[in-house]
């Protein structure tokens, strides 16, 4: 998630004390008075529409149907994790140039770089062919972009709406909050969901934006993330909750924001951007779990996929509202920690920004007095390796009474990169990050979606996510981001004299070293932690 320092302190302070709260009201009528305040245009209606049928007659609709057994199509579903970035892209690219009657997507980012301007050229010649194409993107960082979403947008086929707008679109996202500095409420509050559905009879989930970190293109540092490609009676479940935010008040057509322009202009200015989209995102192969591309599979007219039934969780567009008892009781959260709770044997949480607050204390204590040590497992970023040092600092607070509690603590090494290329492609010299969001529970039921364990994601963003039932998924899951992320984490332990945290890292040769200061401290941290730590609400992160 990249939100900045800034806007973590920003946007949390939206719960904090009053007189912090006075603080902002100062501030947000400083810069009215400098700049103004900018508005929204009036709201525009838009005719509703809806995801086409899921029987209707597409060479996605017959492989998807054929790739699952005979009977139950109202109940099975099939499921194939990505766990690697140019597979996970390449999957998407694949089922845009199958689609013959829809593509509907919707992310929290899309970036200008090489991933995005692929992904959005793809959708450009999709629609092209004659497929409806529906795009949702979250404003919040699509300052700047409208000459992509708007060029997109003037295509034939294809509308793109963006949820919760701010009114001003320079590029510079500080200055779009403060100079929306009056709508803080409506501001503060995300569509963080990742979702892509062909001819609603195929769709891709989970963890990932549209930007080159998050497929191993980046020089810098990379994400480990897992999607998962489903079809079945789980696909027409998820077209809904798309319908859901595509119909809601919540979204407005980019071309109701973006600077005047004739339709000839933005297409214009879209095919000049995406012509620089560079060398198409390769990929092995065979996956890590020794699965060829989809595109080879679909062209075989079959994917292999393990059966399952499987739920959706989804927050409804109404939550960008404000959090209400009535959101909170069907909430992805809700739900997921409801899961949690219920857990017989153990649940193994994957989570790039984990802040249990005092409720999921509780839950943890009560489990470490019931159960023997390791109920819970929880693998998280460290500070070396984490893209939200703040969200970090919080987490860090709950840090030793987790382990106290009996929950097995491991933090990801940005030097993974350095030991293997088994989690999603080749780091090659960037930093190795978490950005998966994935539970395993009692080795058998599994969350993969967008939902961080935290109070943003709780409170504020919009979340979605698959619960797949099937030991098999689960097994593969507790593998992938358990066994082999350990090789490339820290374990956590408490010291011997039970007063301080120690870090244990395995070595290229096996050996072990413990630190007993935390690896990747640096005094840069600690003076951002004490200028913005006590703006920041923990509850809101």
């Amino acid at each position: 998630m990249p939100n900045s320092s800034f806007l973590r302190a920003a946007f949390a302070m939206h719960g904090a004390r009053r007189s912090r709260q006075l603080v902002w009201v100062a501030l947000a009528a400083l810069v009215a008075l400098l700049a103004g305040c900018a508005q929204l245009p009036p709201v525009r209606p838009d005719a509703p529409s809806s995801a086409i049928q899921p029987g209707a007659q597409t060479r996605l609709g017959a492989i998807a149907r054929d790739s699952l057994p005979a009977g139950d199509a109202a109940v099975i579903s099939g499921f194939r994790l990505l766990p690697e970035g140019g597979t996970a892209f390449n999957a998407r690219i694949a089922l845009t140039r199958n689609a013959q009657q829809s593509v509907d997507a919707m992310y929290y980012l899309i970036a200008s770089d090489r991933v995005g301007l692929q992904f959005l050229r793809e959708l450009r010649d999709a629609a092209a062919r004659g497929v409806r194409v529906r795009l949702i993107v979250d404003d919040i960082y699509a300052g700047g972009e409208d000459p992509l979403l708007a060029g997109l947008a003037a295509f034939p086929n294809v509308e793109v709406r963006l949820f919760n707008p701010l009114p001003s679109r320079s590029s510079s996202l500080v200055w779009r909050v403060l100079r929306s500095a009056d709508d803080f409420e409506r501001i503060n509050r995300r569509m963080h969901n990742k979702l892509f559905v062909a001819d609603n009879a195929v769709s891709v989930s989970g963890g990932r934006n549209m930007a080159n970190p998050y497929f191993m293109q980046s020089r810098e540092a990379n994400f480990i993330d897992l999607d998962v490609l489903s079809t079945g009676a789980v696909v027409p479940k998820l077209s809904a909750v798309f319908d859901s935010f595509w119909n809601s008040p919540q979204v407005r057509p980019v071309d109701q924001l973006a600077a005047p322009a004739s339709a000839a202009e933005r297409r214009a200015r879209f095919d000049a951007l995406v012509a620089q989209a560079g060398e198409p995102v390769t990929e092995r192969p065979r996956d890590i779990l020794g699965a060829v591309p989809v595109a080879q599979q679909l062209a075989a007219g079959r994917l292999v996929q393990t059966i399952a039934t499987a739920r959706v969780f989804a927050d409804s567009p109404a939550k960008a509202l404000g959090f209400t008892p009535a959101v909170a009781e069907v909430s992805v959260n809700h739900q997921t920690m409801a899961l949690f709770a219920e857990a017989r044997e153990q649940v193994r949480i994957v989570s790039p920004y984990f802040i249990p607050g005092e409720r999921g204390m509780a839950m943890m204590r009560k489990a470490g007095a019931t159960q023997a040590n390791g109920r819970i497992v929880l693998v998280t970023n460290s500070l070396g390796s984490t893209d939200e040092p703040l969200a970090y600092a919080e987490y860090a607070k709950y840090r030793k009474a987790m382990l106290e509690a009996g929950v097995q603590i491991f933090e990801l090494g940005p030097e993974l990169s350095r030991m293997t290329d088994d989690l999603g492609g080749a780091f090659h010299q960037s930093i190795s990050r978490l950005h998966a969001k994935v539970a395993v529970i009692d080795e058998r039921l599994v969350f993969i979606g967008s939902m961080n364990l935290d109070g943003r994601s709780a409170l504020e963003n919009t979340e979605i996510g698959v619960v797949i039932d099937s030991h098999e998924i689960a097994y593969t899951v507790a593998d992938l981001l358990g066994q082999r992320l350990a090789a490339g984490a820290y374990r956590l332990r408490l010291s011997p004299e039970g007063n301080h945290t120690e870090w244990i890292a395995t070595e290229a040769d096996g050996s072990q070293k413990i630190h007993r200061v935390e690896p990747g401290d640096d005094w840069r941290y600690r003076l951002q932690f004490w200028l913005l730590l006590p703006l920041v609400n923990q509850d809101l992160f």
